[in-house]
């Protein structure tokens, strides 16, 4: 051979010759996917496991806030009351009868369009970022977790999806508040301002993005621990409450197990929920808290309220969660199998 001259290829023992041939190359089976027609390309994306939390996450949060709006603004001007202040210093009933009177059905509302744009992302980031850290935590492909486990993946989660939406959350605070007959706020003239610009006037005014931050961290100490009890408490009730030789338990045993996670979640955190609201009106004009760490707003609130003020709210937060987390839980489960289900592999199991 020559210099310069490149080697023969030999592929079956005979020197430049190749049992490759054209037709060969024209015959190369083609990508399965590539071939789908766009509907079963997008049945088979939308029914994957990390899609399908995802999607079914986004339609639980939506579901669950909306269901119990009027007990959760309430409960956020609960929280804010600090000592003197007693415009809503009564019983649940008068105070949404209160609610009623001074701003209609939208004061049941207020706030709940920011809310469930937050929540919407919240829980998808949260359904599925929890699917994946227990598929990363599991011993064995298929394996149960231990609780602590899922309490670890759940408070995990749970800083995830709260990192990615906390601003929305500042937001959703304060459009609760703007509108209700605070005296020390005073009456709000004309029509309030939307979620987008009282968010440009944070930004503007309390220090850019670190305003829409404000109060983030007693909120991951809240949210972490919250979350990986409502995970770990719903799949160990869940469990119990599955008949012997049955994959899932009955709807109404999934809608108690759901109540039971997120009320035994809801009491242990719920100071840590106090805290965060607190933080988030710190700087709101009328409200006159001036709390500048965490323990300085504890100790604060303890001696001026009690230790009962650390858990002002909770009767109208629990009231919210029984049905909240019920329906929570549930939507959750039926829109992801039911996305599931949009497989065309399922298609062609026998029934």
């Amino acid at each position: 051979m020559r210099l310069g001259e490149k080697q023969p290829a030999i592929v079956d023992g005979t020197g430049g010759q190749s049992s490759l041939k054209v037709e060969d190359l024209v015959n190369v089976p083609e990508n399965p996917v590539a071939t789908m027609d766009p509907i079963t390309q997008f049945r088979l994306t939308i029914s994957t496991p990390f899609t399908a939390a995802f999607c079914a996450g986004g339609v639980a949060g939506a579901v669950s806030r909306t269901v119990v709006s009027p007990l959760e603004r309430l409960k956020i001007l609960y929280q804010v009351q600090s000592v003197g202040r007693n415009e809503y210093k009564m019983s649940i009933h008068k105070a949404l009868k209160k609610m009623w009177v001074d701003e209609g059905w939208r004061g049941f509302m207020r706030g709940n369009g920011t809310n469930c744009i937050r929540i919407v992302p919240y829980s998808a980031v949260q359904f599925s970022s929890y699917s994946v850290y227990k598929k990363f935590m599991e011993p064995s492909p298929g394996a149960d977790l231990t609780p602590l486990m899922r309490l670890v993946c759940g408070g995990v989660a749970g800083i995830t999806s709260v990192t990615f939406t906390y601003p929305l959350d500042i937001v959703r605070t304060r459009l609760s508040i703007q509108t209700a007959s605070f005296e020390a706020l005073g009456k709000t003239q004309g029509k309030p301002p939307g979620m987008f610009a009282t968010m440009k006037t944070m930004y503007k005014t309390e220090g850019g993005i670190l305003g829409l931050y404000r109060g983030i961290i007693p909120t991951v100490a809240g949210v972490a621990p919250y979350v990986g009890l409502n995970f770990m408490v719903y799949e160990s009730v869940r469990k119990y409450f599955t008949d012997p030789g049955e994959k899932n338990p009955v709807w109404y045993m999934k809608l108690a197990a759901g109540a039971i996670s997120g009320a035994v979640a809801q009491t242990c955190t719920y100071p840590f929920d106090v805290l965060r609201r607190r933080f988030q009106v710190n700087t709101m004009s009328g409200m006159g808290y001036q709390y500048s760490s965490i323990g300085g707003a504890i100790k604060t609130i303890i001696t001026q309220e009690g230790i009962f003020g650390l858990y002002k709210g909770i009767v109208p937060n629990l009231l919210k969660v029984a049905p909240s987390m019920a329906s929570s839980w549930l939507s959750f489960e039926m829109t992801r199998d039911f996305l599931v289900s949009l497989s065309p592999e399922a298609e062609e199991e026998p029934l």
